[in-house]
């Protein structure tokens, strides 16, 4: 149960933007561009990086959310996303993608754990400044969602299915469109 009184049933974080719209545009904005916009790391690649981070808060919401749009997006879908939520130093994923997740978890641990010698081992593997700023950004952004979300207690839908569809449409539309969708215009 919430810890505040929300004006409707909707689970994590789409209850908490119902709540206040106004909250919901700007954040969604930012995940948008961290997650969807241009870059060189892949969509699925990013929603693995926001769904490692949030496994390593616990964020039950967020994981299960973010491991689901991960897997939409990726080729060899959900059994990697539990690869890297499980072992990422056994994950099937690339050498550069290994880096940039050490780079993710140390944010998680805190800022400061960011070290010159984890930004030279992800340069080492092909790491632009780009991608290493963009996965700091999204480590920290996760940080910041996953405290949203368990911090008011927020409903946790029990059906898997539930991210498996609203996954589907966030590769098609956008976390903005489907905000629009959802939120904004009802």
């Amino acid at each position: 149960m919430p810890h505040i009184t929300l004006n409707t049933d909707e689970p994590g974080i789409r209850g908490l933007f119902r709540f206040r719209p106004e909250t919901a545009l700007p954040l969604n904005g930012l995940v948008e561009a961290l997650l969807c916009g241009p870059g060189t790391l892949t969509r699925g690649e990013r929603e693995l990086i926001a769904a490692y981070v949030s496994g390593l808060n616990e964020c039950r919401y967020c994981y299960s959310a973010h491991a689901a749009y991960a897997a939409a997006q990726l080729p060899e879908g959900m059994p990697l996303v539990e690869q890297v939520h499980d072992d990422v130093d056994s994950a099937p994923v690339s050498a550069k993608m290994r880096r940039l997740l050490d780079v993710a978890g140390a944010v998680q641990r805190g800022g400061r754990e960011v070290t010159a010698d984890l930004v030279a081992a992800a340069r080492a593997e092909g790491a632009t400044d780009v991608e290493i700023h963009d996965t700091v950004l999204i480590a920290a952004a996760f940080c910041m969602f996953n405290r949203y979300v368990d911090g008011l207690a927020t409903v946790l839908p029990d059906d898997p299915d539930f991210y498996t569809d609203r996954a589907q449409r966030i590769a098609a539309h956008g976390y903005l469109g489907v905000l629009q969708q959802e939120v904004i215009h009802e």
